[in-house]
């Protein structure tokens, strides 16, 4: 395989990546990303009146947790295929995938085909993620790395500014529906842009042939986390032994995918992983849940309802980019800020299932949790890079992510638990809210506490988990 490789300008200095060399990759990769986004921050807008057209409030969590359970096996697919057959197939495989996902939902006529749909979009969307990595790796020099992952993540700021308003109108005036099926021309078009810069990029010379072995544990991490969630909606024996079982086989999974040390957030590389997850999980937990509250408590609209996270992702781009020209500043105190902005934000958010003060107060709230993840995020993907060596960095990397979704996963799927109880009657919408953020403040404060150990300098010894599952040298 013939890697593209950048020449020096005049001064040392490297290309752009939008340079002659590297233009259609990047506007590609880009219009991707966008999309991809986009679909992220618009379903949490549209699926509060998906559910009600499709009698489904009571499995309103599983639209969600299914998506980050198929994201989390699509990772480890998209490593193992990116390595046999290089990043042009990974991303058509994925492309095509997130495409008939968003077919399946947008058609789906009542909540297990909208379940289903969700779940192949979760799927292709792990794909995608994993080969954005390989086609880095392979498109672009080192130097110029940074500035793509820069780049990527510039292209979450505009779906997340206008995502949920755009979203929230289209849910209003043409039906939710047209939230799914809208996207899928515009996914076929950034493949198409995208895939002729990729003929020349085929599997790594050096890359790992992979195994089977790693699929096997994200499938049991997934069908474990979703054996815990369905014993958290059946609420009786049965439900012991499924959540026993479930439990047993997201801890095995977890176990064999993720560095040693992490359930235990134990110093360096393990802190870094668990603080992901946990930064994660007590964020987007809520963030699936605040526009089904503001929608089912105050009556809000889609659009309307929609707003506190356009907040929360002005709030997250405007950290991120302070944080980005501070680069003197410790990463450890920031992500430790990162966690307590969350949970301040988490708790002020709560007042809104208070009877008597109405929804606007999340319009204010939800931007300060906004803060907390654009100085912790950031700050967390430059401690794993500080503490991952580079033969390893790849495994690392993909730890890093299924952490992510597992610990939203198991946070989206506690809030809808707590969803689908008060569905059932068992009690009040507004106290399932206030439960829901009083775990997931805790989750937040628990990773402030844990923070400083992130700090730790990498140790020489190789870890277990992914880097051995995944069969990376």
């Amino acid at each position: 395989m013939e890697q593209v490789t950048a020449q020096p300008r005049r001064g040392g200095l490297p290309p752009g990546v939008i340079d002659g060399a590297h233009r259609r990759t990047t506007v590609g990769l880009l219009l991707l990303v966008t999309f991809v986004a986009f679909e992220a921050m618009a379903v949490a807008t549209a699926m509060p009146t998906a559910v009600a057209d499709l009698s489904g409030l009571a499995w309103y969590g599983w639209a969600f947790t299914a998506f980050l359970v198929a994201q989390v096996v699509g990772m480890v697919l998209g490593g193992d295929l990116g390595d046999r057959r290089g990043p042009r197939a990974a991303l058509l495989w994925g492309a095509g995938t997130f495409a008939v996902g968003l077919l399946v939902a947008g058609t789906a006529v009542d909540m297990a085909v909208m379940i289903s749909g969700r779940l192949v979009q979760g799927l292709g969307a792990g794909l995608i993620a994993v080969s954005l990595y390989v086609v880095a790796g392979q498109a672009y020099e080192a130097a110029l790395r940074p500035r793509l992952f820069g780049a990527i993540s510039a292209a979450w700021v505009l779906p997340a500014l206008v995502g949920p308003l755009i979203a929230g109108l289209v849910t209003e005036h043409a039906g939710w529906r047209w939230v799914f099926l809208g996207l899928i021309p515009l996914v076929a078009g950034g493949l198409l842009l995208l895939l002729p810069a990729l003929r020349g990029l085929g599997a790594p010379a050096d890359g790992s042939p992979g195994t089977a072995t790693g699929r096997w544990w994200a499938l049991l991490a997934g069908a474990g986390i979703g054996g815990l969630q369905y014993a958290g909606q059946r609420l009786d024996l049965v439900a012991v032994a499924v959540a026993a079982a479930g439990l047993g086989a997201l801890l095995l999974g977890l176990r064999a995918l993720l560095p040693s040390g992490t359930a235990r957030a134990a110093g360096g590389l393990p802190a870094v992983v668990a603080s992901r997850g946990l930064l994660a999980g007590s964020f987007f937990g809520m963030d699936a849940l605040l526009p089904l509250t503001l929608t089912e408590l105050h009556g809000y609209g889609p659009a309307a309802a929609g707003i506190p996270l356009t907040a929360g992702a002005l709030g997250w781009a405007a950290a991120s980019n302070l944080q980005g020209r501070r680069p003197d500043l410790s990463r450890v105190v920031l992500l430790r800020l990162g966690f307590l902005l969350v949970a301040v934000g988490l708790a002020a958010t709560s007042v809104i299932a208070l009877p008597g003060i109405g929804g606007w107060p999340a319009y204010l709230s939800w931007g300060v949790a906004g803060l907390g993840m654009g100085l912790g995020m950031p700050s967390a993907g430059v401690l794993l890079l500080d503490r991952s060596p580079e033969h390893r960095r790849g495994a690392d990397s993909a730890a890093f992510q299924i952490a992510d979704v597992t610990g939203s996963a198991l946070c989206v799927g506690l809030t809808g638990v707590l969803v689908a109880s008060a569905a059932s009657g068992l009690l009040p919408l507004s106290a399932a809210v206030l439960l829901a953020v009083a775990v997931l403040a805790g989750l937040a404060l628990l990773g402030a506490a844990v923070a400083p150990r992130a700090g730790v300098a990498a140790v020489a010894e190789e870890p277990a988990g992914l880097a051995t599952t995944l069969g990376t040298p």
